[in-house]
């Protein structure tokens, strides 16, 4: 696969076949976009390009104080491309001098000028350009000026694009994990380090490994208690195990912390990578009685979590 990160210094590439947008999900209805780009291509015998933006255009232009956390990091979301068949991805620099030109500047600058594509694919919803004034329509009005073909996803092909990235990050952050699985078409993932914790685990028989997430913007579930399988790094291995994201109430927490028990596994992996899948929420978070009451769910917990994993 091959990424350009330099948009001054492009390939010329080959009866270009391009989609645009920012992906973060790779979900299902991406999924249709990609399918269709690639059989447009191979029908031309023309190259499939994938443009996208870094960082993700809602984090420059809205002016919400609020967080927007993304559902892939950009790693992620260049090898889920990757496994869809996409060979080449161009990344562009997004800032508000970008999103502020008008939509035939960008037609002609950026989309005609730096791609001269063959084709054009998009899906029914796509808006470009300052205040998202570009649509099909513009495209369709401009293709014979500068010389591409405009191929539209119409709504009832991509009725998954309704589900929308937006609905993704709702049900990871209810714990809808069910939900997330069915709108994405994989189970949601997220890899972290592992890092010294306090040991609280092991002396009541459930050592765990504490991760630390290096990429502030990726989306951390809602807190509480999953079934989920492990990759450790360098191992080819996958292990099965519980976690719990959370403030750990029952100790009087306060710090919100995410702690791996790997099952049937006793080793020391600070420093390592994990890749962790989700499976299923098993419960919330609650704050018990004591260590003994604690004890006693994770036993539960356990049992739950292994039950998961045979069906």
């Amino acid at each position: 696969m091959h990424i350009h990160n330099n948009i001054s210094s492009l390939p010329a590439f080959n009866k270009a076949v391009i989609t645009i947008g920012t992906f973060d999900g790779v979900h299902k209805g991406h999924q249709q976009i990609i399918s269709q780009l690639l059989k447009e291509a191979a029908a031309i015998g023309g190259t499939p390009l994938l443009i996208t933006f870094f960082p993700h255009p809602k984090q420059v232009v809205t002016s919400n104080k609020k967080p927007l956390y993304i559902i892939n990091t950009p790693e992620e979301k260049y090898a889920l491309l990757q496994q869809k068949g996409i060979e080449h991805i161009v990344v562009v620099p997004f800032d508000k001098a970008f999103a502020e030109q008008t939509a035939k500047t960008y037609i002609e600058n950026f989309l005609a000028g730096k791609f001269s594509p063959h084709t054009i694919i998009i899906g029914y919803d796509h808006r470009f350009g300052n205040n998202r004034e570009g649509d099909y329509h513009l495209l369709e009005a401009e293709a014979g000026k500068h010389g591409f073909v405009v191929k539209e996803i119409p709504e009832h092909v991509l009725q998954d694009i309704t589900i929308s990235s937006t609905k993704i990050r709702e049900a990871l952050l209810s714990g809808a994990i069910d939900t997330a699985e069915r709108y994405l078409g994989y189970k949601y993932f997220f890899t972290g380090k592992v890092v010294q914790g306090n040991q609280l685990g092991r002396t009541i028989g459930y050592p765990t490994a504490n991760l630390q997430i290096e990429n502030e913007q990726k989306l951390v579930p809602a807190n509480g208690v999953y079934a989920v399988t492990i990759a450790i790094e360098g191992r080819k291995d996958v292990y099965k195990g519980m976690m719990n994201i959370g403030v750990r109430p029952t100790v009087d927490g306060t710090k919100r912390v995410i702690e791996v028990n790997i099952f049937d596994f006793d080793e020391m992996i600070y420093g390592a990578d994990l890749t962790i899948t989700l499976h299923k929420q098993l419960r919330q978070e609650v704050k018990f009685n004591g260590l003994d009451e604690l004890k006693a769910q994770l036993a539960r917990d356990k049992e739950n979590a292994t039950s998961e994993f045979k069906k």
